[in-house]
């Protein structure tokens, strides 16, 4: 008797309540109907791009294909002209307490950006940070590499991608003695690959200058570092006010200047001036390599 009770008392509150509240369950939960979307005809999804696609806002003054949109590419390319492209390799490596593993990423950050206006009509790709070298041996922190083969497949699929789309000069720079001969090699082997097809392929060996930058320092800037390797690292004051171009937290300025430590070489880090000065040694490293490719271009 109990059990027929339950039951039935189960089924008189189901019946009960079912078509009142689930109707208003259901009012409550019922979403606004969808906005009305009118999209311009080139611009209809769901296909993302066409290439008549109409670019609908100002172009960007940017010269990184990354932080440059499809649309923005295509019009840099197709009607403004810009032809000339920048891989640049950089490198994971050991430098001391102050400076990040990706030293020579931040520099190219720097140069690349000053080299690319500087030349002109010039887009740059995105950064190659990791230098050729043996996975197995890399036990410093941080110190990241690719294989030879697998870094030169990278650079030449890069290279072979910026081709296809259009552009007719591909330049090669390395931040690091290290990665010199593979983007030389890699250059000289594309050059020969792409005989007869109007693409002007090399490696700009100018470009790795640090010698030149020292003496630039000293003599022109009268930023006087007579021994760049005077506190033991793999550091400098050139290195630093390059880096901090990008951002002075690469070199821990604000945590050094807490201990005393916002120095280099015995030469002081003040941080206006050392922002001012990396960037006349960025535009020195830049019209010695837009010399060089100037230098190129005329040979042809």
């Amino acid at each position: 008797m109990k059990k027929w009770t339950c039951r039935a008392l189960v089924l008189v509150l189901v019946v009960g309540v079912a078509p009142g509240s689930l109707a208003a369950q259901a009012g409550r939960g019922a979403r606004p109907p969808m906005p009305e979307v009118v999209r311009p005809a080139d611009q209809r999804v769901p296909a993302p791009y066409s290439y008549d696609m109409v670019r609908p806002i100002a172009m960007a003054d940017n010269v990184w294909m990354s932080e440059l949109t499809i649309l923005e590419m295509r019009d840099l390319v197709r009607e403004s002209g810009y032809t000339t492209a920048l891989i640049l390799n950089g490198t994971m490596e050991s430098n001391g307490p102050y400076l990040t593993t990706g030293k020579h990423n931040h520099v190219l950050k720097v140069t690349g950006d000053v080299i690319a206006r500087t030349l002109g009509k010039t887009l740059v790709a995105p950064i190659v940070m990791l230098d050729g070298g043996d996975p197995e041996a890399t036990d410093t922190p941080g110190r990241l590499v690719l294989s030879p083969a697998t870094l030169k497949a990278v650079l030449v699929d890069m290279a072979t991608s910026l081709r296809s789309q259009g552009f007719k000069e591909i330049f090669f720079l390395g931040d690091s003695g290290s990665n010199r001969g593979m983007l030389a090699d890699v250059a000289s082997e594309l050059s020969q690959a792409w005989a007869g097809e109007d693409v002007l392929v090399a490696h700009i060996g100018e470009y790795y200058n640090y010698g030149d930058v020292l003496r630039y320092q000293n003599e022109v800037l009268g930023k006087v570092e007579l021994n760049k390797d005077l506190d033991g690292y793999h550091d400098d004051y050139y290195i630093s006010s390059l880096i901090m171009n990008d951002s002075p937290d690469h070199v821990r300025l604000s945590e050094r200047k807490k201990v005393n430590l916002d120095h280099i070489n015995s030469l002081q880090i003040d941080e206006k001036e050392a922002l001012e000065i990396g960037m006349k040694i960025a535009q020195f490293r830049a019209d010695v390599t837009a010399t060089a490719i100037n230098r190129l271009r005329a040979g042809r």
